[in-house]
């Protein structure tokens, strides 16, 4: 989730990222094709889509960030509400100054964690139970940090929270508990010469943790050594203006990365390079993140800054990408 303005702003259609060659393209057929909107949301109601994580079936969960909700969409199109987080009568979650749900993870048993940002103490990791049902704080966080990005590493029982305000990746055990503050430094800071907003979104991926920057538009991969601790991190890609959360569309470090302002999805190469793969001609509106089921491609976009058409987006993935 990129910072807010306190007034909604005009704000450019496209950033120049750099569309180079060197993107991996082994096949003639295009990244993604067929994109469609799939479900409109009332930005009045607060339905500003932050994350969306796939379900088998073709179904999606979303966390609606002003709503304090996170929701289910149905194949049908349909909005059924699974939790709503409780209100906070005096928020004073920084940027932002309310409180909002923010990053989505999904287990294989249905169960999903969210995280929540209120400046209080019920800032931090919360559990619901599969099919919906009474969310529970399983992890309280700083009160002055910004847990956005979240990401499950089942095999090893762990959650991992991008903390944009304090610059952290914060450990969490699923089970709930004591967070850790598994990686920190100037990588994962925001920029005080810009919005000071800084690790974002967030993946678990081939024996690493990969957290994007905001402020500095860069794709870090940081290993998970042995012992569960934080190597360091390594920056593989930059000029990402804007960037907010991301996802692998198959087994590689190829990457889709939502570019939130210049409403665009990016592909990303291992070696850094990157082309565009979605505008706002298929109808984004400031993309916040991005989930695959198979070669579905589910894009959510909140509205943030356009102030227009909070929405979700369906595209069809093609398979030299699924499949590398």
């Amino acid at each position: 989730m990129p910072r807010l303005p306190r007034r909604a702003v005009a704000v450019p259609a496209a950033v120049v990222i750099g569309l180079l060659a060197a993107v991996p393209a082994a096949s003639d057929e295009p990244v993604l094709s067929r994109p469609h909107t799939v479900a409109h949301f009332d930005l009045a109601q607060g339905q500003t889509p932050e994350s969306v994580v796939a379900e088998r079936g073709g179904a999606v969960d979303m966390s609606f960030a002003f709503a304090r909700q996170v929701v289910k969409v149905t194949r049908e199109r349909r909005v059924r509400v699974l939790a709503t987080l409780p209100a906070e009568q005096h928020p004073r979650t920084p940027f932002v100054h309310t409180a909002v749900t923010h990053g989505l993870a999904r287990a294989l048993d249905g169960t999903l964690y969210v995280t929540y940002a209120t400046g209080t103490d019920r800032t931090g990791v919360w559990r619901i139970p599969a099919g919906g049902g009474t969310p529970e704080q399983i992890a309280q966080l700083p009160a002055d940090g910004l847990p956005n990005g979240l990401a499950l590493d089942e095999r090893h029982g762990v959650l991992y929270v991008a903390d944009s305000a304090l610059g952290t990746v914060w450990r969490v055990p699923r089970a709930g508990g004591e967070p850790t503050a598994w990686a920190t430094g100037p990588a994962l800071a925001g920029l005080p010469s810009a919005t000071g907003f800084g690790a974002n979104g967030i993946k678990v991926h081939r024996d690493a943790v990969w957290v994007t920057n905001t402020d500095r538009g860069t794709l870090l991969r940081i290993p998970v050594a042995a012992d569960g601790s934080a190597g360091p991190a390594g920056t593989r890609a930059t000029g990402l203006t804007g960037v907010d959360d991301f996802v692998f569309p198959g087994h590689s470090d190829n990457v889709l990365a939502a570019l939130s302002p210049a409403n665009e999805v990016a592909l990303v190469g291992p070696d850094g390079s990157r082309a565009t793969v979605l505008t706002v001609q298929e109808g984004l509106s400031n993309p916040t993140s991005l989930a695959v089921n198979g070669r579905d491609v589910f894009v959510a976009s909140a509205a943030y800054l356009t102030q227009r058409d909070p929405n979700l987006l369906k595209a069809l993935l093609g398979a030299h990408y699924s499949r590398s």
